[in-house]
């Protein structure tokens, strides 16, 4: 799929955002007063700025409000309803942290809980897509909450906690590259099945179904060299994992967390575009180009 950069920026600072506000509304750490203000400004900074982003992604933003009404059946419309019980009952419990100087804590940890199932929501919008196989596995919620309490591991200085959950990550994201690259082979689509003519025997394409361009084309069909998506997912690994493995084992206080939070960063947002640009959805065999 086409790797659009406010999907990229949504899904990587939402997470982090939700993240820290999981750790925030455990107290950990407990802060209270000034504190706790600059914690949330950022954790509100993350979560609400990658929402934002998202909706520069609709045809309409101004219809975005439209989403909640289908939380039925719709991951999207669920995300967005936990998203915004989660900032409001958290916002609720930030209040009494800086201004009251009290936490309070069964709000914090029902704050905590709906803060880790809106990541999972988010992360379902993805997983459940039969139409894309390198996505339609558990392994695709898994990492993208390990990644978000990682995350917020990091913001919060959990240096032991942030070191083992990184690990956790970087071995999730080898067997999801690996069990990816077979996913749609073995899957069972084919050309055949995109046009409903393999009943009839061996399909191939003749011609294109169209010589312009469409939306399906422009956002459901991306390729990626192998060559240059080995590089970078090896820029993904090291940026993502190694280093800040590495820098975490380092003495030297809130200055080395920080660092290895940026580089996280960068690693995570790279390691995003990948979860994007290899997306490989079936639509692309009716047009021929898998």
């Amino acid at each position: 799929m086409h790797p659009a950069h406010s999907i990229i920026i949504f899904t990587v600072t939402s997470g982090l955002g939700f993240g820290l506000l999981a750790f925030l509304g455990l107290g950990q750490p407990a802060v209270t007063g000034w504190s706790a203000f600059w914690y949330f400004a950022l954790a509100y900074g993350l979560s609400v700025g990658g929402l934002v982003s998202s909706t520069f992604h609709l045809g309409n933003p101004q219809r975005a409000w439209r989403a909640f009404s289908q939380w039925r059946s719709s991951w999207l419309s669920r995300e967005g309803v936990l998203a915004v019980a989660t900032l409001a009952i958290m916002g609720i419990y930030a209040f009494c942290a800086v201004f009251m100087g009290q936490t309070l804590t069964v709000l914090g940890i029902i704050g905590a809980i709906l803060a880790l199932c809106t990541v999972f929501a988010t992360s379902m919008i993805y997983a459940q897509m039969k139409t894309v196989p390198r996505w339609n596995h558990w392994s695709t919620p898994v990492l993208f909450m390990v990644l978000a309490v990682a995350g917020g591991a990091l913001l919060t200085a959990h240096v032991l906690l942030a070191v083992i959950l990184l690990a956790v990550a970087g071995f999730l994201q080898m067997f999801s590259w690996t069990r990816g690259d077979t996913a749609l082979a073995q899957s069972g689509s084919d050309i055949g099945t995109a046009t409903g003519l393999g009943v009839r025997g061996m399909v191939r394409a003749f011609e294109p179904p169209h010589t312009g361009n469409n939306y399906l084309l422009k956002e459901m069909v991306h390729k990626v060299g192998r060559k240059h998506a080995q590089k970078l997912r090896m820029l993904a690994f090291i940026l993502m994992v190694l280093v800040p493995v590495l820098l975490l084992l380092i003495p030297g206080g809130w200055v080395i967390v920080a660092l290895a939070f940026l580089v996280h960063l960068v690693g995570t947002l790279t390691q995003r575009w990948l979860f994007f640009a290899e997306a490989e959805h079936v639509v692309g065999l009716y047009y021929g180009k898998r």
